[in-house]
């Protein structure tokens, strides 16, 4: 496939992460997240960066959990917590292309525990540890795209932290 094309994919879903962070809503928030790693999951396989997109495989099921935790009461449970994080364990060490390996699953690991908070102000502490990882992991994998979306995730971070306050983000 056209590396031109599947460069441009990733710039997709860095839009698409971009306008996540300015949603105060956390459900919104997750559904955005979704629709990102999404796109950055094909991104990954196209790339033959499969603990990328198995990581991000992870990411989408976890937000469909929380997404709909409101219906589905189990889907908040800790064991599933559990469950979320020896399954990203298992793909790392099946997916292993040696320590680079560590990036998106230390990113996976932090993301899941802030998320399973439902708080805004603790989904983007999570994001403000995350995102450093899966910023050296798209340099090293070569996802510009990536890069981009995590540059800009930690700048949004920030702005949404100044738009609604950091107090107003713990409701």
């Amino acid at each position: 496939m056209n590396s031109l094309l599947i460069q441009s994919m990733g710039f997709l879903a860095a839009a698409v992460f971009a306008m996540s962070y300015q949603i105060k809503s956390s459900r919104k928030l997750l559904f955005f997240q979704i629709a990102g790693c999404g796109i950055f999951t094909a991104q990954f396989l196209l790339m033959k960066a499969y603990t990328g997109a198995l990581s991000l495989v992870i990411n989408i099921v976890r937000n469909v959990l929380i997404f709909k935790s409101d219906k589905w009461k189990w889907a908040r449970h800790k064991f599933v917590l559990a469950v979320i994080l020896l399954a990203m364990t298992a793909i790392t060490v099946f997916t292993w292309d040696g320590p680079v390996s560590i990036l998106p699953f230390a990113a996976t690991v932090a993301t899941s525990l802030g998320y399973w908070t439902a708080n805004a102000q603790k989904i983007r502490l999570s994001q403000l540890f995350g995102s450093p990882c899966n910023l050296m992991y798209d340099a090293i994998i070569h996802s510009w795209g990536g890069v981009l979306t995590e540059v800009m995730t930690l700048i949004s971070i920030l702005i949404s932290i100044r738009r609604f306050g950091w107090k107003n983000l713990a409701a």
